[in-house]
């Protein structure tokens, strides 16, 4: 029996850095939320485990056994072999958790197909600060380091969603590196929708300056009339909310052919 499981995009629909933690990790808050689209995942019971990408952006990643897909199965254990095959739809390096929304796709099969040890949250989260959200993969804040999770009143849900990515890859260490190092506040309290809102990404402006083509995805964004466009994670993904599908696909519409694109709602 085959199971398949979406890898559902992670965006932030708030990131704030608070500090630099002793352990060179920075204490974050975050919103997280999800799309109802990603990279799709198939798994069938074999005699051991392998790994199988393809799609769109298969080719960035050269060793298939090196991705968290194949560290996720040898970090369950289990009675029996899965064969996996990835296709990968969300850009690397781009600030969805593509990497960590595989992850918590295998978490969730595997759950499906022979449960989850008692430990899984540990388990998950030595994999990736966002893999515990992406084994969720539903509406909720992070704190820490993103790994601990406080549930939220979400009131987005259904919400019409457009990502954009120029297609150039930005490396999570050097953004943080750029950040200023000052804190500017909590995240607000409130339903989601007010976090969205009166919160903010802390990591826009540092990535701006290591790769300038985000402020004009947000710009392009900006111009189709969202009631919400941010930066998501550390980029270069942006995203905008919308309050109907055909603003969201007017809004598609517009933005450049050679940006990739991914039209949803929020989970």
């Amino acid at each position: 029996m085959t199971n398949i499981e979406t890898a559902y995009a992670k965006i932030n629909l708030a990131l704030h850095v608070r500090r630099r933690r002793e352990d060179g990790y920075h204490a974050l808050e975050t919103l997280f939320a999800f799309v109802d689209a990603g990279d799709v995942l198939s798994a069938a019971p074999a005699a051991q485990d392998s790994v199988t990408t393809l799609g769109e952006f298969a080719g960035v990643l050269d060793n298939p056994f090196d991705n968290l897909v194949a560290r996720t199965l040898n970090a369950l254990p289990r009675a029996q072999g899965l064969a996996v095959t990835l296709e990968k739809n969300l850009p690397v390096a781009a600030g969805l958790g593509g990497g960590s929304a595989d992850a918590g796709a295998v978490f969730r099969m595997v759950e499906a197909l022979h449960g989850l040890p008692d430990d899984w949250q540990a388990r998950a989260g030595k994999l990736g600060a966002d893999v515990p959200a992406c084994v969720l993969s539903r509406t909720h804040i992070g704190t820490g380091t993103g790994t601990e999770q406080l549930s939220v009143e979400d009131d987005l849900a259904g919400t019409p969603v457009l990502l954009v990515n120029p297609r150039v890859p930005l490396s999570t260490g050097p953004v943080f590196k750029a950040w200023d190092g000052q804190d500017r506040g909590a995240l607000p309290d409130g339903p989601a929708s007010k976090i969205a809102r009166e919160g903010r990404n802390d990591l826009e402006a540092p990535a701006i300056s290591l790769c300038p083509i985000i402020a004009e995805v947000l710009a392009a964004l900006q111009a189709t009339a969202p009631w919400l466009a941010r930066m998501s994670g550390s980029g270069a993904t942006c995203f905008a909310l919308y309050d109907t599908i055909e603003a969201r696909d007017a809004a598609l519409a517009a933005m450049p052919n050679e940006w990739w694109t991914m039209a949803g709602r929020l989970r």
